[in-house]
């Protein structure tokens, strides 16, 4: 089991999204890349914390690969805006790519010079690769939240 950890704008969806994917064992969403301690949602939505909310995802290498998780988070939203997917504004919905070891950073490298330099996109991609930092679990009610509410796939 490996990890791959994701910030693509508003969690929810995130979630939703990869657990869909052949292959991911388990996603939780939560908050990464800040410096504030054990932040709240409401902490996260002021914009001080320097936190994006993210989810974090388990996956079995055998059944699907980091590219091609990769793959699914460059289709599934816009990584050519800057703190903002949707009507979610803020750093906290930034696009950022937090990579767990050296091979997952040479990957996600690779498959954003690939994609800026397919055209797909008019502006530039300012998604950002970063380490991975400490992880946050959102609260509980988070979790999961489209199939709590009866709504088994989001359509990001």
């Amino acid at each position: 089991m490996q990890k791959a950890t994701f910030a693509m704008g508003c969690f929810w969806g995130s979630e939703a999204v990869f657990r869909q994917v052949p292959g991911v064992l388990s996603t939780a969403v939560g908050y990464s890349g800040g410096w504030y301690k054990d932040p709240t949602y409401h902490d996260v939505c002021t914009g001080e914390t320097g936190h994006a909310e993210v989810v974090q995802v388990e996956y079995d290498p055998d059944k699907v690969s980091y590219e091609d998780l990769l793959n699914t988070f460059w289709e599934k939203h816009d990584p050519t805006t800057l703190n903002r997917q949707g009507p979610d504004f803020g750093t906290q919905y930034r696009s950022a790519v937090f990579y767990h070891t050296e091979q997952q950073k040479a990957a996600a490298i690779a498959s954003k010079d690939r994609l800026e330099k397919s055209g797909r996109f008019r502006n530039k991609i300012v998604t950002e690769l970063v380490p991975a930092s400490e992880f946050y679990r959102a609260e509980e009610y988070h979790q999961q939240y489209f199939e709590k509410r009866g709504v088994p796939h989001c359509k990001t």
